[in-house]
């Protein structure tokens, strides 16, 4: 039978006295496997219980410049996403590269102030080489996640705060970094796991669905466009019937997502605040009665993950074709409504934003004065100067289009005075 190991902090104290104070002699009988065998590592490498080892720390002009092209600076938009929330006053994010450099490390109050005074710092080097046992520098050095509570560091002045850590694989498989979750006990809490794990999770599948697209390149001109499957640019609908707001948000994340989405990460993406597991399963279980009999079939396949079963095209899809094609005008006439617009789910806010960030940016390049003109009619477009100027720009001198535009740049620029 396995013996279940001591988390109970006077306990874990007392093992960690008499190993260090034994130089390793006295095993540390009852402790969590992972930080026995960490322990032993951080006694091999020379590590001072008492003192961090000297850390590197990279200028702030060669840090900036290295992490902008790191592999994941792509996806921290989404790792604030998931985790800012949960940060507040009483936990500390960071992500490392994959030799344990703190690319960036995020929050507030006495915890970030605590965290900076071990040199827990943007650019230093946390491995367990250095400053031994601790939950970033122990999830590289074993390749998984890790939870790493008060005692359980190997550095004494580390021992006020708790750690949990994940690894993240880029889509070839290999580590590129790691997400930490820093702080009090709340740090090593089973919420604090889920949350880290399901986040490197929704990173890993973001990574891999940039690598596909990469990989697909651009649609050919002699593309069809298939009629969508799915409505989320209005009220929702599954082959012309309507659904729930909530199956609605259910779909467009797995549709977002083609590897699938695990319990956890749904509903993580789904609620700003905490939503059970149960709920998430139960809310699937509903779904999956209504899509069979709208499409007289199963759509959802699985349940670890949950995924489609079948490729469900949807009219956000219509709107992405058109604007790759250049249509600026035909992704408007698609894009009626904001994505899901009475959606208060984490995941589907972010889709929401990143969708108008792109009809926004294809409205300010093109070159067709109509479009720039039907989205500056728009509640989205009507204070949005930089479009007001590309339609003066385009627009024939001394016409209509172009006084309009002149007048409404003027009101905005009153506004700003």
């Amino acid at each position: 039978m396995t013996q279940v190991p001591h988390r109970d902090a006077q306990w874990v104290r007392a093992a960690y006295e008499s190993f260090v104070g034994s130089a390793g002699s006295q095993e540390p009988a009852g402790i969590d496997p992972v930080v026995a065998a960490s322990w032993r590592r951080s006694l091999r490498n020379g590590v001072d219980p008492d003192h961090p080892g000297a850390v590197a720390v990279a200028t702030s002009a060669d840090l900036e410049d290295y992490r902008r092209d790191h592999p994941l600076a792509v996806a921290m938009p989404l790792v604030r996403d998931l985790v800012g929330g949960a940060t507040g006053d009483d936990l500390v994010m960071a992500v490392s590269d994959d030799v344990g450099r703190l690319l960036w490390v995020e929050g507030r109050g006495p915890v970030r102030s605590a965290v900076e005074h071990v040199g827990f710092v943007e650019g230093a080097v946390w491995r367990e080489e250095s400053v031994g046992t601790n939950a970033p520098g122990t999830a590289l050095a074993t390749r998984r996640p890790v939870q790493v509570l008060g005692a359980e560091h190997f550095v004494r002045p580390v021992q006020r705060l708790s750690c949990t850590a994940a690894p993240v694989h880029d889509p070839a498989g290999g580590i590129i970094g790691v997400l930490d979750l820093t702080g009090g006990s709340a740090a090593g809490s089973h919420v604090a796991l889920a949350l880290v794990r399901a986040t490197v999770a929704m990173v890993e599948r973001e990574l891999a669905a940039r690598a596909a697209a990469r990989a697909r390149g651009p649609l050919g001109a002699g593309s069809t466009e298939q009629p969508p499957d799915l409505r989320l640019l209005g009220a929702p609908t599954l082959r012309g019937r309507r659904i729930s707001l909530r199956h609605a948000e259910i779909l467009h994340l797995l549709a977002e997502h083609p590897r699938g989405l695990g319990a956890e990460e749904l509903a993580v993406l789904l609620h700003p605040g905490q939503l059970s597991l149960v709920a998430v399963r139960a809310e699937i279980s509903r779904l999956r009665r209504v899509a069979d009999a709208a499409l007289g079939g199963p759509l959802l396949a699985g349940s670890r993950p949950y995924r489609l079963a079948r490729p469900l095209r949807s009219d956000v899809d219509t709107v992405r074709t058109r604007l790759r094609h250049g249509d600026v005008r035909g992704a408007l006439a698609a894009y009626p409504e904001a994505l899901l617009r009475r959606s208060v789910a984490p995941g589907v806010e972010r889709l929401r934003e990143e969708l108008e960030a792109e009809v926004r940016e294809a409205v300010h390049t093109c070159r067709d004065a109509a479009a720039v003109e039907q989205w500056t009619a728009r509640s989205e477009g009507a204070d949005d100067h930089a479009a007001w100027a590309r339609l003066a720009q385009l627009a024939p001198p001394g016409g209509p289009q172009a006084a309009r535009a002149l007048a409404h740049l003027g009101v905005l620029e009153r506004r700003l005075a």
